[in-house]
This record gives C-alpha cells, structure tokens and sequence, in this order.
C-alpha cells in the first residue's frame, strides 16, 4: 500500500469577493507523479500557494498534514524546511550570475568569518547538475544557458534543498518536445528515489504519458482523482469544463485568397552577440483571410522575426509590403497604424499592465478611439471594451478588476481583446495558447477562425505540433535562423515539420 506523504483537508480560501477555494482535499502518495489539472481560475495555483508557505496559516481554512503530522506555514522557508520545494512556470534565474550563485543564493555554504567556501559550492552544484542530466560548468555564466538549460537549473537548485515533494507549474511551457520528454525522464529518476511530484499542466498527452494519478479542480474544487490508467482525454476535459467539445480544433473551409502580407529578407542581430544573426535572410508571404503557422525549435528566431517586423526589436535588413506597398514600421505604433497586431509571447512581460484594469489594458492600443479632446472618456472606454469583454467570455465580476487578479487564460484572453480593439488586417499571435487551460485554447481557436473567415490574415507561432497541424492553412518552418521550407495541405506533419526545423542544425 503507497504511504500519504501530503494531506491537504478542507481548504477554504477566500478573497475579497471570490471564493477562490471551497473545502478542497487531496492527497499525494510517497515515489509518484500526480497531476494537478482544471481551467484556469479553477483553484490550482492558489492551492499550491497554500502549500508552499505564500499564504500563512491565518489566511485560509483547513489542514496541511506531512506523514500524517498537522504543519503550519507561516513563510516558504516554513514550507521548504518541511521539504516542499516549488518551481513556478516563470523561470527565475540571475542572468549576470553563475550556475553555482544561482543554485545557492539565499543559503550559501559558509565557512569561518562567514566566507563563501566556493570550493564546496561547485562540487555540490555538479552533482546536483548531475541529477538532471546537465552537463554544464558550475561556474558557467547563466546567460550563456538555452531556456531548457535555465529550467534544469531551477529543478536542480530545488533539488539541492533535498525536498520530499517538489511541485513543478507548467514545466514544459517553453520547452521542445525532445526536451520535454529528457525533462520527465528526469522526473522519472526521481519518482524512483521516492520523491513526489506534483505536476501542474494543461497538456493532455504529457499528462496521460507520465503522471500516475490525476485530480482534477474546476471552480474552486476538486471534482475527481483517479490513475490516469483509468482515464482518457474525453474523460479529462468533461471533468475540467463540465461539458465535452465536439471538435476541439474547429474545422473550416479554406480558399487561397491573393497575397496581402509579405516580409522579404529579414535579418536580425542576435540578442546576445553582435557576430551572428538570430535571422538570417527570411521571407514569408501571407495571404487574405489566412492562417500561417510559423513553427521551428525554441532559437530557430521565429519570435524574434515577428518582433522586428512588427518594430519591436530593431532589425538588420528587411522590408515589408501591404497590398503590393512597401511600408516603413519603425516601431510598434507604426505597425497598429497599418493595421497589424502583436500578441506576445509573455503576456506578464509585456502583454498587459497587471495593476491596471480590464478595461485599460483593452484600450491601451487604441487610446485614440476615448480621446475627446484634450481628454480620455471613461465612458467611451467602457462601451468599447464591453462587447470585447462580453465576446471573449473574460471570467471576472467586473471590468474594473485589475489584471493580476484575473487566471492566465482570462489575462490571455484581455491581451487578444487589446489587439482586437485595433481592428488589425494582420494578427501576429506568438505562442496565443501558452499555459492556458483547454477551454480558454478552444475559445481562442474559435476566434481565430473567425477572424480569419472576416478576412483577417493571421501568423501563428506556435511550439504544440498538434495546434500547428490543426489550425494551419500553411506551415512555414524556420531553422536556426533560415527559412527552411513550407508546407501545405497533406504536407503538413509532424515529421515533416520536424524535418525542416533541423534541417541546418
């Protein structure tokens, strides 16, 4: 019979308004991987919170039991000394400090007069390195690490604490699937030696591949735990949503309509060296009421292409033509003036202003449309963003609450509303359906049609094969910076999109 490290019993937690937990109880069994799904704004976070010391004792209802002992937590160093440790989807991590400084910031091994012993830093950040399979020098810079390296990091810095259970959010967000998989080998490792993980995802199939049991929240509760060995997609989704859908990927007719977008012979420096380019000489062609899908491995400078296009970032060469024109965009206000739109990649980096509400953060592209003279009209703010608010089926009680408060898929959904709010010909979505729970992808992918089916042109990046398969009239593929081919119709597969993206490496 498997031992009950955690018990978590009858959590309530309310904020003002909002009951964000009502009476939740699970349970988490000694060497297994559970996972944690719902929608988002079901309950997941703020449970886990809970548990992690961020909110104290006083804050909430209920019992957290380790090995059938009653704890307390009034910090996350109460909670990490009960051998808790947390990974959240955001990596944190000090680009301008080493590997080892980052592993140990916060408890350095600390000698006579309170000196650093350095010596003893590295020797045991490689073997926690080791762990995870990171072949890296402790002493190497994090700066020169890729996004999968720095999320190892993290797992072995939280290693490096010696936890009994370790609670990873979203891990495989910004990872390749090859990647993907090497990361839950890992987890593997450590179920093994008797860890328990927690795992927080929206990915179905990573969920049903590798975790042992699933609990499912949806509205603040838990509606069902059971082995996933008992479970199918169809079973997932009814529990998460209280509904099934039909088609998950909505299905539509698709015509070739005359080109109306082209971006020829980009080139941009690269980020993080001046001798090479993250893009190298690419065009793309983008046609009325179409959907590209722009695929490739995390670096291939798909982001980065569309940043310098939409004049975010600044390029080395390139131009761009509307209907046949050539057009200068300098910056991101000249590119809304033509009519395109950008949603990020990071929505919490500079997708929306989390302290600002609903309604500002729909406006704040298209500030022109409240302007009455010299001044802003809240009113006009409000009835401009009310059909928005009400199309996007945004989950909140008012469209005064601030953007913080509000789930990823609803923040996801606030940023696509910005960029609506333009009335934009061309759509960049970069990465629209990161982190955010089945039911808020389906609403964006129905948006998505559409708009395209209104005549609006839309580039899609996106790093889920299925998504890109699915919703794609065309596949361009980049490679390390290269344009490596494109793809239509029956074309259009996973191998063959895997192919091209490796084409130059």
């Amino acid at each position: 019979m498997s031992k009950i490290v955690l018990e978590m019993k009858h959590i309530t937690k309310e904020f003002p308004g909002v009951r964000a937990l009502d009476d939740v109880s699970l349970e988490a069994n000694e060497g297994e991987i559970l996972a944690i799904m719902g929608e988002n704004g079901a309950g997941k976070s703020t449970l886990m919170k809970v548990l992690s010391g961020s909110y104290d004792q006083s804050s909430f209802q209920g019992q957290i039991c380790i090995d059938g002992k009653e704890t307390h937590f009034q910090s996350p160093s109460d909670s990490e000394n009960a051998g808790i440790a947390m990974i959240y989807q955001e990596i944190s991590v000090h680009l301008d400090l080493s590997v080892a400084e980052n592993m140990f910031m916060g408890h350095w091994p600390l000698g006579r007069g309170g000196r650093v012993l350095f010596k003893q830093m590295y020797r045991d950040t490689a073997e926690k390195l080791r762990l995870v399979r990171l072949d890296v020098d402790p002493k190497a810079g994090m700066r020169g690490l890729n996004t999968s390296q720095m999320q190892l990091v993290t797992i072995a810095r939280a290693l490096s604490k010696n936890p009994r259970i370790l609670v990873l959010d979203e891990p495989t967000s910004a990872l390749t699937e090859s990647e993907a998989e090497q990361l839950f080998d890992i987890l593997r490792d450590l179920r093994a030696r008797g860890i328990t993980i927690i795992l927080i995802s929206h990915k179905m199939d990573e969920v049903l591949a590798h975790a042992d049991r699933v609990t499912i929240m949806r509205d603040g509760r838990v509606i069902a735990s059971y082995p996933v060995a008992n479970a199918d997609k169809d079973t997932i989704i009814k529990d998460m949503v209280g509904r099934s859908f039909e088609s998950f990927y909505p299905a539509r007719p698709y015509e070739p309509q005359p080109v109306c977008f082209s971006v020829r012979h980009f080139t941009v420096r690269h980020p993080f060296s001046d001798k090479r380019y993250i893009v190298d000489d690419v065009s793309l062609e983008l046609r009325r009421g179409e959907i590209l899908g722009l695929a490739g491995l995390v670096g291939a400078g798909r982001s980065e292409l569309m940043a310098a296009v939409f004049g975010k970032t600044d390029k080395i060469s390139g131009e761009v033509y509307l209907d046949g024109e050539k057009i200068e965009i300098r910056s991101p206000e000249d590119a809304i003036r033509h009519g395109i739109a950008l949603v990020t990649e990071d929505r919490k980096a500079d997708g929306f202003v989390g302290k600002r509400s609903i309604v500002d953060n729909i406006c704040l592209a298209s500030l022109d449309k409240a302007r009455r003279g010299l001044h802003l009209s809240r009113r006009i703010e409000r009835e401009n963003s009310k059909k928005l608010f009400d199309d996007m089926d945004i989950r909140a009680p008012s469209m005064e609450v601030l953007l913080d408060t509000l789930s990823g898929g609803n923040q996801q959904k606030v940023v696509l509303s910005k960029c609506l709010m333009t009335e934009p010909r061309i759509l960049i979505l970069d990465e629209p359906t990161k982190g955010i729970d089945v039911a808020a992808k389906n609403k964006i992918y129905n948006v998505m049609i559409d708009l395209a089916k209104q005549g609006v042109s839309i580039i899609m990046i996106s790093s889920e094969m299925p998504e890109l398969i699915s919703m794609s009239d065309r596949v361009a593929v980049l490679s390390y910076g290269h344009k490596a081919g494109e793809l239509t119709g029956a074309e259009i597969t996973q191998e063959n999109i895997l192919k091209c993206a490796m084409k130059y490496s």
